[in-house]
């Protein structure tokens, strides 16, 4: 009998959250209930929104009995009401409790969709929960009716743009800005054909990247130049595509992120795939590395690798590394990287390599060409590794695709999406031969129901 049943009429016992932080509760009859707001172990009351024959969506009205988890939310723009931005889904949740809901969506994927169960859970990587988001796609909306610019994300189930004065989860500097934003957009002849801003912030430099869908006139980039200045931060302009993206004045210092631990500096455009917590990516490469392990006589393959942010850092203790991206313009990048990261070093890095190949078409004679590797670090965007994994699956069901190859005999796999993760994690257990011998969370994005992975697979 579900745990409701014994209530008063109209109140439900929330039993658990699913991964988009919604409460989820029995009616006497069995139907579920997902409650917007609500947490585990609450008794509340609701209001349905939407029905269907086997489910409910519904918000919180009333906690007849709150759990001991529910926490002040530290942005005033969070919340159930009208206008509510929907940067983050979790601020009402204590910060420690967050990652045990990643924790378990992260396990229940892994059983629920592969039958993968790890053999040690990792412990999980937290950091800084405010500040910390140093890339965000801000929306610009000039507001007739209001005459005022709105510069935020979205609000929360809208398409309209929240009124957001200040934001936790970005710098404090750059929250600090969003007003000031809000007064130079209104005062500029493009208001109206100005849709967004995107943030990269560096270690040293923060750049705003404007789409505009018509010229700016001398005047506007007069006032962009001087805002820029005043505050500090380094403008790019978008006309059309990310290809389009330039600097609004050349010179300046260059937009990059360091890896201290590794030696490393790596610079970057507004555009290209960073992580988003720079002190997340941090301490995730240098675990992934330290569960990869490399030594100086192994030959390493980074697939996905991006601009390199882990091959570069493999090759400080590798013998070989291979970097296999899809994007021509990131292979282009990375090499850049590798070159100027070669300089001035006490001990040079690993000969490494970059090549651009579409990962999600690859094929078992693909990977023999690409040639033995003692171990793999896999990083992909969010739709998985699927061909990758299918192909290693091939090979190990039909040997004499293989010839002289031989699979990996470790792959570190990073993942942004804990059911992809799960779908290519159930092809290397159960039909590549590797154990899943360990996996964790990494909470990249605190108070929002985001959950990033990592898992270690092994041959036995």
């Amino acid at each position: 009998m579900p745990p409701s049943a014994g209530l008063p009429e109209g109140q439900l016992f929330v039993e658990s959250l699913d991964i988009e932080a919604q409460g989820i509760a029995h009616r006497p009859d069995g139907k579920v209930v997902f409650i917007d707001g609500a947490l585990p172990f609450e008794i509340v009351s609701a209001k349905v929104h939407r029905k269907k024959n086997n489910w409910e969506a519904a918000t919180l009205t009333e906690i007849h009995r709150e759990s001991p988890q529910r926490v002040t939310p530290g942005c005033p723009h969070f919340g159930l009401h009208e206008g509510a931005c929907g940067g983050c889904k979790m601020q009402h949740l204590h910060a420690s409790s967050q990652v045990a809901i990643k924790q378990r969506v992260l396990e229940d994927n892994l059983w629920h969709l592969a039958k993968v169960k790890a053999e040690t859970l990792l412990r999980p990587i937290e950091g800084p929960a405010w500040g910390y988001r140093y890339r965000a796609r801000l929306s610009v909306r000039f507001v007739h009716k209001k005459g005022v610019v709105l510069i935020g994300f979205h609000e929360r189930k809208s398409r309209y743009v929240a009124d957001m004065q200040v934001c936790r989860v970005l710098p404090p500097h750059v929250s600090n800005l969003l007003m000031p934003m809000r007064e130079l957009i209104y005062g500029m002849d493009a208001r109206e054909t100005c849709p967004q801003i995107e943030l990269a912030c560096g270690d040293d430099v923060t750049a705003l990247v404007l789409r505009h869908l018509e010229p700016l006139s001398d005047d506007d980039l007069a006032r962009l130049r001087a805002f820029g200045q005043q505050n500090g931060v380094q403008w790019w302009l978008q006309p059309k595509g990310p290809d389009t993206v330039r600097l609004l004045d050349e010179g300046g210092p260059q937009l990059s992120y360091r890896l201290p631990e590794f030696g490393i500096n790596m610079p970057f455009k507004p555009t290209d795939f960073t992580q988003v917590n720079p002190h997340i990516n941090r301490v995730l490469v240098a675990r992934a590395l330290r569960l990869l392990d490399a030594q100086k006589s192994e030959r390493v393959i980074d697939w996905f690798c991006g601009l390199g942010n882990f091959t570069l850092p493999i090759a400080t203790g590798a013998g070989e590394v291979l970097g296999i991206e899809g994007s021509e313009a990131l292979v282009a990048r990375s090499r850049e990287n590798l070159a100027f990261n070669q300089q001035g070093r006490p001990s040079p890095l690993a000969p490494t390599t970059f090549v651009a190949r579409n990962l999600f078409e690859m094929t078992t004679e693909m990977l023999v060409a690409d040639g033995v590797a003692d171990k793999w670090l896999v990083d992909p965007p969010r739709e998985g590794a699927f061909a990758l994994s299918k192909a290693l699956a091939d090979l190990h069901q039909q040997p004499e695709l293989r010839g002289s190859w031989t699979p990996p005999r470790r792959i570190v796999y990073v993942s942004c999406n804990p059911a992809t993760l799960a779908r290519d994690a159930g092809l290397l257990v159960h039909q590549a031969g590797y154990r899943c011998t360990a996996a964790g969370v990494v909470n990249m994005f605190p108070h929002t129901a985001h959950v990033e992975s990592m898992a270690v697979f092994e041959l036995p």
